[in-house]
């Protein structure tokens, strides 16, 4: 048997109709006829009954469907696998991400790529702060979902595929948190907490500045390596914290107050991989979170 006379039989005792099945191989239906007409000289016997209404498959006919369909299936499987190996998708992917809003979003994401390529293995890993890029570097992740602005020159920069608000966490009984909404000059003669570890300090002074708008110094306080110590420190009153809105939604230690932070960019969330470490997965999974993201803002 051919490749074309298995496919116009196995799609026939499907379908049990000759145009949906010329429409199903984009041939015309007198190509199905005729293919058909072949493979039953060929066999010797009848494959379909046939009559001006209606297709029936006969009891020869559903026997070599149920002996060829699962061998036909393996090889459609092995051709797909290959295929997809030889692009260079199937695989396992390392996804990281910064905070839980990132971490929601990667989940979506995944969801959509692993259903697009069955053949992967997307696994995931929660970054911090005090190394908001070195897992990257390190080889820990193939791409990570962080907080922009990541600006190096071995990494490259993809989409933005969410934002979130700013604010302001203080401590509860900080004259701040008596406010509706505070400002970028509220910052000044405040504590800011710093970051320690491997963060650029473009990110940081993005973050949080070393100067309000009018100029005003802003003054740093202690150092943190990850979130939670610095919502301990916002707690124990020593200072306060630009953050965004998805931590005030998720996280109420105890003594922290958020206050909207008004006129203050919102912070980006976006994709970033090691340049040299691009591949077809890579690329797929970022298309994967463009979808994701597209279909989050409809």
């Amino acid at each position: 048997m051919e490749r074309l006379e298995i496919q116009v039989f196995l799609t026939l005792a499907n379908e049990l109709h000759f145009g949906r099945t010329a429409e199903r191989l984009l041939i015309s239906r007198a190509r199905v006829s005729q293919t058909v007409q072949k493979l039953e000289r060929g066999i010797g016997a009848p494959l379909f009954e046939r009559t001006s209404r209606k297709v029936r498959i006969t009891p020869l006919g559903q026997q070599l469907y149920e002996d060829i369909e699962p061998g036909y299936r393996r090889i459609k499987d092995g051709i797909a696998r290959a295929e997809a190996a030889a692009r260079g998708v199937d695989g396992v992917l390392r996804v990281g991400f910064l905070g839980a809003a990132a971490g929601e979003f990667v989940l979506d994401a995944i969801s959509m790529f692993t259903a697009r390529h069955p053949g992967t293995d997307a696994q995931i890993k929660e970054t911090q702060i005090n190394g908001i890029i070195s897992p990257l570097r390190a080889g820990d992740v193939d791409v990570l979902v962080t907080q922009f602005p990541i600006d190096e020159q071995d990494l490259t920069r993809g989409p933005v595929v969410f934002s979130v608000p700013r604010m302001l966490a203080v401590p509860s009984r900080h004259p701040l948190a008596e406010r509706t909404s505070v400002s970028l000059e509220d910052l000044a003669h405040n504590k800011v907490f710093a970051c320690i570890g491997e963060v650029p300090m473009y990110w940081q002074e993005h973050n949080a500045p070393l100067r309000t708008p009018s100029g005003q110094p802003i003054e740093r306080g202690e150092s943190a390596a990850t979130l939670q110590e610095t919502l301990a420190l916002v707690g124990a009153g020593k200072g306060i914290s630009p953050v965004g809105a998805d931590v005030a939604q998720r996280y109420t230690p105890r003594g922290v107050t958020y206050v909207p932070l008004e006129g203050a960019e919102p912070l980006e969330y976006g994709l970033v991989w090691r340049s040299a470490g691009e591949n077809a997965r890579v690329r797929m999974f970022v298309q994967a979170c463009m979808d994701a993201a597209a279909a989050k803002r409809t």
